[in-house]
């Protein structure tokens, strides 16, 4: 998520610095942000100057003190962990200018929370983007209970600076988005668990039924199964009720280390690069 948001932050004008505690998955994000410009251009999409243009505000180095102490806005996009974002936005406070906007990405966790670990809570707020970030129109704004107007304002602006469109949610758990996409894709794993279909046909009825781009499966691997099992908790704790209890299916995958894409298998087999059934679910 972070790679796509400084891709379209910097295809946007701006100067974009980015920032991980893992030196290497600086790297990796680079060169997927520079492969996804030569795919353009080798399809006629962009050209090589507006691709120099973008990769030269694309900045990585130095330390996080470096790249905040200068920054208007910082995107923070890491794990959905409560107690590290907070740690993160501590620091964020400590080192950002007056008036900085600092925006979460998280999909379900409190924005409330996640600012009360600053002295600066007005100027917090939720941009939860969507994946892939560059393809994926809508920006969730997320607003707690002290969020300033100008805070909001600003995230708009940005937002539409992006191309995207934004939508407005209250700091409620799992927000306007995640709350319905969750409920959708845990329901789709317990579909699977009861036999009720295979995880392809279940897909294509989302797809071709519904007119969803992407079926509740395939889309949970793409975002991660370990995220999404995050988030399902995280409901399951605050708003209780059977339909946010996580599906077994789901729990025993992430055990196994199989997260979906990013690990090469999950509800599918990815390892080839496309999308593959799989024969070997623990269902």
């Amino acid at each position: 998520m972070g790679t796509g948001i400084a891709q379209v932050c910097a295809q946007a004008g701006y100067r974009t610095y980015l920032h991980d505690a893992n030196g290497a998955a600086i790297e990796t994000a680079v060169g997927r942000i520079l492969g996804f410009w030569d795919q353009g251009i080798a399809k006629g999409k962009t050209t090589k100057q507006q691709r120099d243009e973008w990769k030269d505000r694309l900045l990585w180095r130095g330390d996080l003190l470096d790249k905040v102490s200068e920054s208007e806005l910082v995107i923070e996009a890491v794990p959905e962990i409560l107690a590290l974002k907070r740690q993160i936005f501590a620091e964020l406070d400590e080192y950002a200018p007056d008036g900085a906007i600092l925006a979460s990405n998280t999909s379900s966790l409190s924005i409330g929370e996640i600012a009360a670990a600053t002295t600066r809570p007005g100027d917090v707020l939720g941009m939860h983007f969507f994946n892939p970030v560059p393809l994926m129109k809508l920006v969730e704004l997320v607003r707690h209970e002290t969020t300033s107007d100008a805070t909001i304002a600003a995230g708009e602006t940005v937002g539409q600076r992006l191309g995207k469109t934004t939508i407005l949610a209250r700091d409620q758990p799992g927000f306007a988005t995640s709350r319905l996409g969750i409920a959708l894709g845990n329901e789709a794993a317990r579909m699977l668990e009861e036999g009720v279909a295979s995880a392809a046909d279940i897909d294509t009825a989302m797809r071709l039924g519904y007119g969803h781009p992407m079926g509740p499966l395939e889309l949970s691997d793409l975002v991660g199964l370990d995220v999404r099992h995050h988030i399902t908790k995280y409901l399951h704790d605050k708003l209780g009720g059977p339909q946010w209890q996580p599906p077994g299916v789901t729990e025993r995958l992430v055990a196994a280390g199989d997260l979906g894409k990013k690990t090469g298998r999950g509800f599918y087999d990815w390892t080839s690069g496309e999308r593959r059934d799989r024969n070997d679910l623990p269902l």
